[in-house]
């Protein structure tokens, strides 16, 4: 099958041969445009050269490991034009300690190896409806402001630096400001797990945002016990 020449566009990071053809081959006959790279280094010349709708990054690559190409890929975006582009890592390192450093440094996903073809390609596909939907109005709860087209959040006209998915984990708050969410509600909106997923990645995304949204008076992320989480200026 050859992909339309307007199809999504994936980077597939990978120090395995075996891996990195098959996982290029299956993606291909799913309709993506792909590109391939065997270190860290080719890794960012490619993603410089034409950013990609999606990196599928391994963690242990034999030049760098994929979270200092994170790091990297985010300078050289902040640095140039365009919002950070979305990563999914691609591990047989399957430590909670990993999976967090992964995911705070704005990853979208984390798949340890071994992996399903079928439900990689699934959280490829929601990772990119969840990255790639039209603008909206600029939100404000108070003195915060979240302005979707620009990917700009300020508080107090002070812009204040989120990963990507913090970016939708808040814009999904805002957009319900005043209306208690729940977990699963926000798993579906903001990770769209529509297989599953554990719910406890959005009390760890609430926590990062808190830190940085909420580092003064008034908080504006309130926990609603054995409900879930509301996005409100507190009661007087």
């Amino acid at each position: 099958m050859t992909p339309r020449a307007d199809a999504e566009r994936l980077l597939v990071v990978d120090d395995e041969a075996t891996v990195r053809e098959l996982l290029s081959a299956t993606l291909r006959f799913a309709g993506f445009r792909v590109v391939s790279a065997g270190t860290a280094a080719e890794a960012i010349t490619a993603a410089t050269e034409e950013p990609p709708d999606l990196v599928l990054l391994d963690v242990m690559l034999p030049d760098m490991d994929g979270f200092e190409v994170v790091r990297r890929l985010r300078e050289q975006r902040t640095a140039g034009r365009g919002g950070p582009v979305p990563v999914l890592f691609l591990t047989a390192r399957d430590r909670q300690a990993d999976k967090v450093t992964g995911l705070s440094l704005g990853a979208d996903d984390y798949v340890t190896k071994p992996f399903d073809l079928e439900e990689l390609i699934a959280r490829i596909r929601a990772i990119l409806r969840r990255t790639g939907g039209s603008p909206a109005s600029v939100l404000a709860v108070g003195a915060l402001a979240l302005d979707a087209e620009g990917h700009l959040v300020t508080r107090d006209g002070r812009p204040l630096k989120v990963s990507p998915t913090e970016f939708r984990l808040l814009r999904y708050l805002m957009e319900n400001a005043g209306r208690v969410v729940t977990k699963a509600q926000i798993l579906d909106r903001v990770w769209h797990y529509d297989f599953g997923g554990d719910a406890s990645i959005v009390d760890t995304y609430i926590s990062y945002l808190r830190r940085k949204v909420d580092t003064e008076e008034p908080r504006l992320i309130q926990t609603v016990h054995g409900v879930g989480y509301v996005l409100r200026e507190p009661r007087t």
